[in-house]
């Protein structure tokens, strides 16, 4: 076994060689376990609030088409390269440096929501037990024990997803049944939404936004799948579990309650069971969070300095800051920033999809260093046509009120990057 794999580094800065690939069943389970949470619960039951059943359908099929195009395109190059997405950039057109700036954006959004979902799993857990742990002691339990987990590696965390996501569907199931069985469908699917109306382009939106960070780490989970067509079904039937079977029971169950904040309500009745719902839900979405984070980090460590450093230690102190972030509880304040961090996450994807299928820059290093499992020894140092093409779809996307934002954001930032790259090399001749 490879050293870096033995002390759970999960070549954090190199190949996942085809040997240490993962059957389709463990990594779809993580993916599974990683769409299906108790925020996009909330998420679909803001849609049913707020929109009629169609409305809410097609908004969901609109954001679900956006997810599905980037994470089954990273997730093709992530899987053929065995990289991860940080590293991946490196040679999809942002270079060493740009690369590193993809790392600190993703490692600050991963693990404030580590800090974010830790809060959550620390205030039910010190509910449940009536306040006898606190707050804070509650916080260090969970966080530490999740820490434990992701140092393991993704082994640890397919293994958690086969315990974690069969309960999660239970549970959230058992409960969701209890409170759809009082009411008809034809009653759900007929009555008028209560909530300040939505847009279907801000319905569209939101279900993009919801998981497009999910999207853009793609290739941190699919680089141990064992050919494309693992990747192709991994995301599908993700998208499909997570997007609309749990979507469409959360939109049922907002028009049941007749309310938005159906989460509380759901966990916070339902005694022990809602208990155990929060549980399973932190753990199978914050691993994978804190997981994504550590090789983020790793890029940006060994972007910067030219050194590996262990993923484990990394994971380790990401851990710890996640978790005192959540202690503290500043990060109440911090989600705002979370949210706007989302908005520059399309345009990424976009550059590197353009990058990796259509321009192709370093395609030929790739795809000579992969046979010999090895990482391109040249690159750029900043690839400053992606990052402003970045820039430029980030701004589109907030400011272009017609349409779907992160759609706009990410086709801005295609364009953007095709066209100075041309330019760029009309210039250099």
């Amino acid at each position: 076994m490879n050293k870096d794999q033995l002390i759970g580094d999960d070549y954090a800065v190199g190949r996942v060689p085809l040997t240490a690939r993962s059957s389709f069943f463990s990594v779809a389970l993580v993916r599974i376990g990683m769409t299906t949470s108790l925020s996009q619960f909330m998420l679909g039951a803001l849609l049913g609030h707020s929109m009629t059943v169609e409305q809410a359908f097609l908004a969901t099929f609109f954001g679900s088409v956006i997810l599905e195009f980037i994470s089954l395109g990273l997730g093709l190059a992530g899987s053929r390269e065995g990289l991860s997405t940080s590293l991946l950039a490196r040679w999809c057109g942002f270079g060493r440096f740009g690369s590193v700036l993809i790392g600190i954006l993703l490692t600050i959004s991963l693990v404030g929501w580590f800090g974010v979902q830790n809060a959550v799993f620390a205030h039910s857990l010190d509910y449940a037990l009536g306040g006898r742990l606190g707050f804070t002691w509650s916080a260090v339990l969970a966080g530490g024990a999740l820490t434990v987990l992701v140092a393991f590696g993704f082994r640890a965390l397919s293994w958690a997803a086969k315990i974690t996501v069969p309960l999660f569907f239970l549970v959230i199931g058992w409960i969701s049944f209890g409170i759809l069985q009082e009411h008809t469908l034809s009653h759900l699917v007929t009555r008028l939404p209560m909530g300040a109306p939505m847009t279907l382009g801000a319905g569209a939106t939101i279900v993009a936004g919801g998981y497009m960070v999910g999207a853009l780490i793609t290739p941190d989970i699919s680089r141990f799948c064992q050919n494309g067509r693992h990747v192709f079904w991994m995301t599908l039937i993700s998208i499909i579990v997570g997007e609309f079977i749990f979507n469409g029971i959360a939109i049922l169950v907002a028009r049941a309650l007749n309310t938005a904040d159906v989460v509380t309500i759901m966990t916070q009745s339902a005694g022990w069971i809602g208990l155990l719902t929060v549980i399973l839900a932190t753990t199978k979405n914050n691993d994978a969070c804190l997981y994504s984070s550590s090789l983020s980090l790793a890029n940006v460590v060994e972007g910067v300095t030219c050194r590996k450093l262990s993923r484990t230690k990394l994971t380790i102190i990401l851990g710890v800051i996640g978790t005192l972030l959540s202690m503290l509880g500043i990060l109440e304040r911090f989600t705002g920033f979370l949210i706007l961090l989302g908005v520059v996450f399309p345009p990424i994807a976009g550059v590197m999809l353009v990058d990796y299928y259509i321009l192709r820059t370093s395609r030929h290093l790739l795809d000579v260093t992969r046979q010999r499992q090895t990482l391109p020894e040249s690159t750029q140092l900043m690839g400053w046509p992606a990052v402003a093409a970045c820039i430029l779809g980030a701004i589109g996307g907030m400011t272009i009120e017609l349409g779907i934002p992160s759609f706009n954001s990410l086709i801005i930032a295609c364009v953007v990057y095709g066209i100075l790259v041309k330019v760029s090399a009309l210039l250099k001749k």
